[in-house]
Formats: C-alpha cells, structure tokens, sequence
C-alpha cells in the first residue's frame, strides 16, 4: 500500500511538473501587417504607382498610416510568458515613398531594436530619407524621458 501512494504521488507530481511547464510556454501574437521581402522586390523603384503597389501588397490597413506622399505599414509581434505582462519582441515598419508624380521614389524597412530606429533594408532613388522624424514618433522612444525634459532643469 505504502508503494501505491508513493506511484500515485509521483504521477502527481509528473502531472503538476507538465502543467506547469506548459503554462510557461511563450503565447506569440501578431499585429498588423508588413510586406515581405519578396513581395517588397515586385516593386520596381521609378516605375511603380500607388495602384500598382497596392495591387503588389495591399493598401495599408487600420494599424498602417497613408499619408499622400507615402505609406507605412506596420506589423508588431508580441510575447506572453506565464503570467508575465506582454513583451514587443519585433516591430517591422516598411516606409513606401512616392513622388509628385505619383511614382515610388523609396522602399524602405525599419525595425527597432533596443529602443533605436534602425534602417533594415533601404532601395531609394535619393539619399535623402523622407519621413524618418514620423517613423521615430511612430516607433517612439518609449522609456528615454527624463523628469528634466517635461519640467526643465531648473525647476
């Protein structure tokens, strides 16, 4: 008998140990939307238009922003650990640039790491980066202020 309830305490036990490594799996979530790489090269610098982009990869969605002179779409993925609160693990932003004439002037992919913007990939007609002050507030830099910044120094 006493064999019995140390194989039952044991089974228990394994079942409590699977539990809870299960419960410690990572919940991955996904947010919005950024085009591909492959789908990105379809477009063709100079040549392509705004209906023709969004033939290629859509118009951007509700969690993407069009502007007249470009779009950005965003796409975020979350992670969820236990009982842990969300953690951003990857934000891709691609930056379409277009022209007066209505033509793609840039293609370009930023994502973020370590709170900094940083370009992923760049195919632009001019060295000028249009836009990046508007990635930077999009993409925020969550976490860099300072007391000082919103009262003044002196105060």
């Amino acid at each position: 008998m006493a064999r019995s309830r140390a194989g039952t305490a044991r089974l228990a036990l394994i079942a409590v140990l699977t539990a809870a490594l299960a419960a410690c799996s990572p919940i991955v979530r996904t947010h919005g939307y950024a085009p591909s790489e492959e789908d990105l090269s379809a477009i063709v610098v100079g040549v392509d238009t705004r209906d023709t982009v969004a033939e290629v990869v859509g118009t951007p969605s509700a969690n993407g922003v069009m502007r007249d002179n470009a779009w950005y779409y965003v796409a975020n993925t979350w992670e969820t650990v236990g009982p842990r609160a969300p953690e951003n693990v990857d934000r891709q932003v691609v930056a379409v640039s277009f022209a007066e004439d209505g033509t793609v002037e840039n293609v370009e992919r930023f994502g973020l790491e370590q709170g900094r913007v940083i370009a992923l990939n760049r195919r632009v007609t001019d060295s000028n980066v249009k836009g990046i002050s508007f990635l930077r507030q999009l993409l925020g830099n969550i976490g860099n202020f300072r007391a000082e910044d919103v009262i003044g120094p002196d105060s």
